[in-house]
């Protein structure tokens, strides 16, 4: 059979989800292709039909994502899968190409993911662009290091209240973190605040907390509770979902409300920055038993676009030789300074594959740690200097969010 591969129509976008709902073992339900019809424009979900049916499929959620000084229209890519009959075949290879030719026709200068399988993406571009990770903490071992003193209230609100009073908490943070991306109104209702069953696992009800001092929200907290009891004493675990706060001081206060929980044992949280401040407030950081593993993936989609739009350090300049070969028109010598990037014949300072870049693009990695990896060759001496002093960034990127 011949392996169509193409936007979806409107009325073809049950089934151009299908492919990837089957790896969740469901189909998409009346919710999600509300949700899907509400933050994914028509054209931008691709799907791989034959004979009318679609095998695969791949999405784009338009973001506004932050970058070191800025912000960047974005391809949040999702809802990509190949059903198991169809594999091997160069499906997805085709789904990449229509994809990226799509992004990039659109100006959009950058795609990233989250990437289920991480061998399948850096044949086409993405590079390994942050980290995030994992506690499991005892609640008897949460005790902060220094003296604390709380400044503000802290309510537990409904659903409607909380749509009023944390976004601009989280576009605060957002606007300020690489690697966050703005939310709008259907993302909130839709997506961040939303609560169906599966998502709560066998725990309560989604918890909204936020911290208001003065008045004013500085934090909010969405949680949910896992009680359990063994020979009548609590086993039972706070599942924090998201935590965000605008001040050294809110970020101590939310997280001790969440600390002091009742009834809970274990604090649990996911997809945290690699420098959260809880390696410094707790007592025994160690004890959170922090875990990491990758997160936010970039591709580089119009590279010089991507690298003119964000900001740099200092006075340095510094000219790659790039690889790209799934997208061509990036290949090629670029320099890069602070007044932007454009293409040159200057000797060339590194040489590295554009998945390398997009690594380094949110300052999450510096290219000395990829040429200890072998992923960037320095072609001129001190050229991994330059190249980290200019592209060094204040925090690590933070996704806080799988999309």
């Amino acid at each position: 059979m011949t392996i169509e591969v193409r936007a979806c129509r409107p009325e073809e976008v049950a089934r151009g989800l299908r492919p990837i709902f089957h790896f969740f073992g469901s189909t998409p339900s009346e919710d999600a292709l509300t949700m899907f019809d509400r933050l994914m424009p028509p054209g931008r979900l691709h799907a791989a039909f034959e004979d009318g049916d679609a095998v695969g499929g791949a999405g784009v959620f338009p973001l506004e994502l932050t970058v070191p000084g800025g912000r960047v229209h974005a391809a949040g890519v999702t809802v990509v899968g190949v059903l198991p009959s169809h594999r091997r075949r160069g499906i997805l290879r085709e789904l990449m190409r229509a994809q990226l030719d799509d992004v990039h026709e659109r100006a959009e200068p950058v795609a990233c993911l989250w990437a289920s399988e991480a061998t399948i993406y850096g044949r086409f571009g993405y590079g390994m662009a942050s980290l995030a990770g994992e506690i499991d903490l005892a609640r008897d071992r949460s005790l902060y290091a220094q003296p604390f003193e709380p400044r503000g209230r802290v309510r537990l609100v409904d659903h409607d209240e909380a749509l009023e009073l944390v976004p601009p908490v989280h576009e605060r943070v957002a606007r300020e973190t690489p690697g966050m991306a703005a939310r709008s109104r259907d993302w909130w209702e839709l997506r961040a605040l939303a609560d169906p069953e599966w998502r709560r696992r066998g725990g309560g009800e989604m918890v909204r907390a936020v911290l208001e001092v003065d008045g004013e929200p500085e934090a909010y907290a969405l949680y949910r509770l896992h009680p359990a009891f063994e020979h009548f004493a609590s086993v039972g675990r706070t599942n924090v979902i998201e935590a965000l706060a605008v001040s050294a001081q809110a970020t101590a206060e939310i997280w001790r409300f969440l600390f002091d929980v009742d009834w809970m044992s274990r604090i649990e949280a996911h997809l945290l920055p690699v420098d959260h401040p809880l390696f410094f407030l707790l007592a025994e950081p160690r004890l959170m038993r922090f875990t990491l593993t990758d997160a936010l993936w970039v591709r580089v989609v119009d590279l010089g676009d991507a690298l003119s739009r964000r900001s740099y350090l200092g006075e340095q300049e510094v000219v790659f030789e790039v690889r790209d070969s799934f997208c061509p028109w990036n290949e090629g010598r670029w320099r890069v300074a602070a007044v932007g990037a454009e293409r040159t014949d200057a000797a060339a300072d590194l040489r590295l594959d554009v998945s390398a870049l997009g690594s380094a693009y949110l300052g999450g990695f510096t290219f000395a740690e990829l040429a200890r990896a072998a992923r960037v060759e320095e072609v001129r001496p001190g050229g991994l200097v330059r190249g980290d002093e200019l592209f060094c960034g204040d925090g690590a990127p933070w996704c806080v969010e799988i999309f």
